[in-house]
């Protein structure tokens, strides 16, 4: 059997990635209690089933801390497990539960009080659930929703559940630093320092996929030296980390408007490491606003 285990900040994108497993031929369960994760697995090993999802929160929140080691239970019984833990930065969180005006489910605020009450109240919900599930969180792979949008979200869970279960996955993501580093990052690399196809007027518009900029980049000593060095230090350690039984890395890549240089490295790197490891593209910003212009 195949599990895939989605659990995050409430706010995150949970029901959204539920729905993306769901197209993608799961058999889905939402808020499941995780004193019957055992039972339900093994009913549905009894159906047969191939493929199965199941969503938690922290309305589970007194028994959230019997799930590390059930999922480790589970392994053990041969269950092929995906853990997947969707979060946001608490900012975005409480932008959110505004825009919805949904009630956070740890927020005791009665009715009635004054809005900055409301806001103080929704930040510290947030807060506690952050460290109510920072061991589930230690054990998943985590997507940072913050700068996604609802499409963005499910094709990266499609694209994370379709990776090969028993190797380490390794994910390659551009993105722009004035944007903010994404919080999923086990790597992050800066090559703001390298030059800047932007300010060639014929590549302005361009990314770091199309030709020219390729070409440019290419042609640049510093690009060479710095994509020589990100691979050593990658090629040194990723066997550590699949000794460690990581199931994922996320390796990002940041420069300005996430549109060339970090664009091009993270197709340079992606190429370069898919014969040894099984690798993922993510462009944050392009993938978000593929005609936008950044710099």
């Amino acid at each position: 059997m195949e599990l895939v285990l989605i659990t995050g900040m409430s706010g995150s994108g949970k029901s959204v990635a539920l729905h993306a497993l769901e197209d993608a031929g799961f058999y889905c369960v939402d808020n499941l209690p995780p004193e019957l994760l055992p039972d339900f697995v093994a009913l549905e090993k009894q159906h047969a089933a191939a493929r199965v999802a199941v969503a938690m929160d922290v309305r589970s929140a007194s028994s959230l801390p019997l799930v590390p080691h059930q999922l480790a239970r589970l392994r053990e019984q041969g269950a092929s497990i995906k853990a997947l833990f969707l979060d946001a930065g608490t900012g975005t969180l409480v932008r959110r539960y505004s825009e919805t005006r949904r009630k956070h489910p740890l927020s005791q605020v009665k009715i009635g009080p004054a809005a900055g009450d409301l806001r103080r109240a929704l930040v510290e919900a947030i807060e506690l659930e952050r460290k109510m599930l920072e061991a589930i969180r230690a054990q998943s792979h985590v997507i940072d929703t913050s700068m996604l949008r609802a499409a963005q979200l499910q094709s990266y869970v499609k694209a994370l559940i379709g990776s090969a279960p028993a190797q380490l996955t390794l994910v390659f993501e551009s993105f722009a630093f004035k944007r903010g580093v994404p919080s999923d990052a086990d790597f992050v690399f800066d090559v703001r320092m390298l030059p800047n196809p932007h300010y060639e007027s014929d590549l302005k518009a361009l990314t770091g996929r199309d030709t020219p900029v390729a070409d440019f980049l290419r042609a640049q000593p510093e690009v060479g030296h710095m994509q020589t060095q990100v691979s050593e230090f990658l090629g040194h350690w990723l066997p550590a980390l699949a000794r460690d039984h990581r199931s994922y890395v996320t390796v990002a890549v940041g420069c300005t408007g996430g549109q060339h240089r970090s664009v091009f490295l993270v197709e340079q790197l992606a190429m370069h490491f898919a014969s040894q490891w099984v690798t993922l593209r993510r462009h944050r910003e392009l993938d978000a606003w593929p005609s936008a212009e950044t710099t």
